[in-house]
């Protein structure tokens, strides 16, 4: 990845598509925000207990950095409902704010953002169709595999190619943290083989498995390749920290 600062804020950002014309995004660290601890600093959570205000003048910040265009945020549920705002469709509605842990779009200026503190955020676009999706993908979401029915949602709502997607998986939770002691009960048999002999998983490969199996080429995909657990000097991490911030994978077309 590549890391920037803008707006007094540290970001990354794909090498992949930061080679797609017409494409914005960024991971954002959680540094350079207005929260206090424990939620310190780019906090852009708003269920975890940190100040109403003080969240959104850090979502004004991200926003700036997109030319203050609008951020559609969802209620995350580690589901796999999956949002399509569409030309000549349906809109983004942020008030009462949906359900859904994923969303496409072909409207360029609305920026999608998923939180994340050791899920993943997965970020897609078609350079062809020009269409853009961020999923949150937690194990839950690994389990029900809404990364590929997001690919299948581009595919029958805006007729991508997956062989023409471009596909980033922002840092969380490595295979170095990601210890599952009730495996046996909480992932399918499916996932055991992702193990470890100290019960983690390696969920990047597993999200890098259902990409390819979806269609998309392996080529086309950029993992972060940075533990959240092991970096909470960057990034916000449930499992190190407990009480914490969310930090935004974010995407869209300008």
């Amino acid at each position: 990845m590549i890391r920037a600062s803008e707006n007094g804020l540290t970001l990354f950002r794909f090498e992949n598509l930061s080679a797609c014309p017409g494409l914005n995004h960024a991971v954002f660290s959680r540094l350079g925000g207005s929260s206090s601890p424990p939620f310190t600093s780019l906090n852009l959570g708003t269920a975890e207990g940190d100040h109403p205000e003080t969240v959104e003048q850090n979502r004004g910040a991200v926003a700036a950095c997109f030319g203050h265009r609008p951020m559609a945020f969802v209620k995350q549920v580690h589901g796999d409902d999956v949002l399509v705002f569409k030309k000549g469709g349906q809109a983004f509605d942020p008030s009462p704010k949906p359900r859904a842990d994923a969303m496409i779009t072909d409207i360029p200026g609305l920026m999608l953002a998923v939180k994340l503190a050791d899920c993943q955020g997965v970020l897609l676009h078609d350079p062809v169709k020009q269409v853009a999706a961020a999923v949150h993908s937690g194990w839950r979401g690994s389990v029900l595999d809404i990364i590929g029915k997001t690919i299948a949602r581009m595919k029958t709502d805006f007729g991508c190619d997956p062989g023409d997607i471009m596909a980033g998986i922002s840092p969380s939770l490595g295979s170095c943290c990601a210890e599952f002691v009730n495996y046996r009960t909480e992932l399918p048999e499916s996932f055991w083989p992702y193990r470890d002999s100290r019960d983690r998983f390696d969920f990047w490969q597993i999200s890098r498995d259902q990409m390819t199996a979806a269609g998309l080429l392996d080529a086309h995909i950029e993992i972060a390749d940075i533990c959240t657990r092991c970096r909470t000097d960057l990034f916000f991490s449930y499992r190190g920290e407990g009480r914490t911030g969310r930090f935004a994978a974010v995407i869209g077309m300008v």
